[in-house]
């Protein structure tokens, strides 16, 4: 009888309805303490609610603090849980990277940063909502997203990696994604190639502005590989595709990790960089200069990004007026991974 009782309590999902008829208090009452809504709120109210909650576990415990709080200072950090990090998401070298000059910008501005995976912008929505967020900034979400998060809260929010153009109360941070692949076109023409392969996962958004601007910088024959986004399958799609890889003498890949990560495909197969194929990549992660040869790449001011990201979230907070997309400069960066035919 008891196992079937503690079995029965873990079926059950606490909801805002048996938390208020438990306390014979509204339900908008233990919404606005969840939502950190207390100004009319006593804090005896406050404290009994959050004493329930946490005993239902209906959040984390730690939670009580900062949503009986009206100004939680917290910054929440949202990331793409894509099923083409395969479990590593927080591992990618550009999010990581990303991350790195976020904590360090949100920490000078007095606030504290919280991170979080997500699949689906509902979670981000319940997420923000739970810790009272100042502000979050979104990554590697699609413009639908971004949309369903304005039409669904309050909380102002920034675009750090995704495409979403100019949008009300939506702050966008994106790069010069086409002229990027532009300047990596010209400098493989210009370094004498004539035949190139460019490597992406998709032909849309992000990627496709750097491909349609390397093709037509590089103004010659290019072809296009679209990968499998798992790396098994990926490498089993170029040994299906080697020969079309050995037929060219440059590759632009749309990333360095995918830049990086042919590249230790080719040295796998006697292929060598800058020697035989000369590769290149975008977005100059920290480990482009720690690998051997260093890497070719397109470089984009991170720092610059994540201090943009927390200052235009202050700017939507207090409802200053402003445009809601800024177009990063991005800027060629030429290492050893390449060289003139």
């Amino acid at each position: 009888m008891e196992e079937q009782g503690i079995d029965h309590r873990k079926e059950h999902r606490v909801r805002i309805y048996d938390i208020a008829e438990e306390l014979g208090l509204s339900t908008a009452t233990v919404s606005n303490v969840i939502h950190g809504k207390t100004k009319k709120i006593s804090d005896k109210t406050v404290k009994r609610v959050m004493a329930l909650l946490e005993k239902r576990q209906y959040f984390p415990g730690v939670a009580d603090i900062l949503l009986a709080q009206n100004d939680s200072r917290i910054i929440g950090v949202f990331v793409n849980d894509h099923e083409k990090y395969e479990g590593h998401t927080l591992e990618d070298f550009f999010i990581s990277s990303s991350i790195n000059y976020l904590s360090t910008e949100i920490e000078n501005s007095g606030r504290f940063m919280i991170i979080k995976k997500a699949k689906q912008a509902e979670e981000i929505i319940r997420f923000a909502s739970m810790w009272n967020m100042e502000g979050i900034v979104v990554m590697g979400f699609c413009e639908q997203d971004y949309l369903y998060l304005r039409n669904h809260m309050r909380i102002p929010f920034v675009v750090y990696d995704g495409i979403c153009g100019k949008t009300e109360r939506i702050f966008n941070i994106t790069l010069d994604n086409y002229g990027g692949g532009l300047q990596m076109g010209r400098y493989f023409k210009e370094a004498g190639h004539r035949k190139a392969l460019c490597v992406s996962d998709n032909s849309i958004g992000i990627d496709l502005d750097r491909m349609e601007g390397f093709r037509e910088g590089f103004a010659g024959d290019v072809e296009f590989l679209l990968v499998p986004m798992k790396k098994e399958e990926r490498w089993q799609f170029y040994l299906q595709h080697l020969e079309k890889i050995k037929s060219v003498t440059a590759i632009f890949a749309v990333s360095d990790y995918y830049a990086i990560d042919l590249m230790s495909f080719l040295n796998g197969q006697g292929i060598s960089v800058p020697k035989d194929i000369s590769l290149a990549g975008f977005d100059d992660i920290p480990v482009c200069q720690m690998i051997n040869p260093p890497l070719t790449t397109i470089k984009q001011d991170n720092h610059l990004r994540a201090k943009l990201a927390v200052e235009k979230l202050k700017d939507l907070k207090e409802n200053k007026e402003t445009d809601p997309e800024i177009v990063l400069p991005v800027s060629l960066v030429v290492r050893k991974s390449t060289a003139p035919l």
